[in-house]
């Protein structure tokens, strides 16, 4: 017996405005604008943030190797992520980016605890918003709209991106004392 087929309906069609056109806009500002906030801290001390070198004893501290390398790194990937999602461009890889990021602050932070200063809540709503943005697409009102590649988005792509982004977040944990 096969499993019922259900056609693919189009989320969006010529001149109609579903929810997924006001709603992912909304998440990919929201988060693209957290992360963008986050990576200019680590690059440029904007927002009262520590910059590459403070951002670098803090990796070292944490076991990385070449702590200012990795404070630039981290840096970059959430300010071109934070980007990335702001104008739905390039989207499954921004929202990977902010995902492998997010891995590794889990794998720092994670104390066994959840909730409280100690928790890992805020780290897991990003993880789960960019991994949404990621396998859904950017919505209409995006950047990838003109490029062909990414146009009409394919859940595959947000796959391959996913599976990017742990696989070299997981390389970079195993780099870590």
């Amino acid at each position: 017996m096969s499993s019922p087929h259900f056609p693919a309906a189009p989320r969006t069609t010529i001149g109609s405005t579903t929810p997924f056109d006001v709603g992912l806009p909304v998440l990919r500002l929201v988060l693209g604008a957290i992360m963008f906030v986050h990576g200019t801290q680590k690059l440029f001390q904007w927002f009262d943030g520590p910059g590459i070198k403070g951002t670098g004893m803090f990796f070292s501290r944490a076991g990385y190797p070449a702590g200012e390398t990795m404070a630039a790194v981290a840096g970059l990937t959430e300010t071109l992520g934070g980007l990335g999602l702001i104008l739905g461009l390039l989207t499954p890889l921004a929202a990977a980016g902010v995902v492998g990021v997010m891995i590794n602050a889990v794998a720092v932070k994670w104390t066994g605890a959840v909730i409280g200063q100690e928790g890992v809540e805020f780290e897991s709503l990003i993880i789960a918003a960019a991994v949404t943005l990621a396998l859904t697409g950017p919505g209409r009102y995006a950047l990838d709209r003109f490029l062909p590649v990414l146009r009409d988005h394919r859940l595959v792509h947000g796959f391959l991106a996913l599976l990017l982004a742990v696989v070299l977040a997981v390389v970079v944990l195993l780099v870590r004392d």
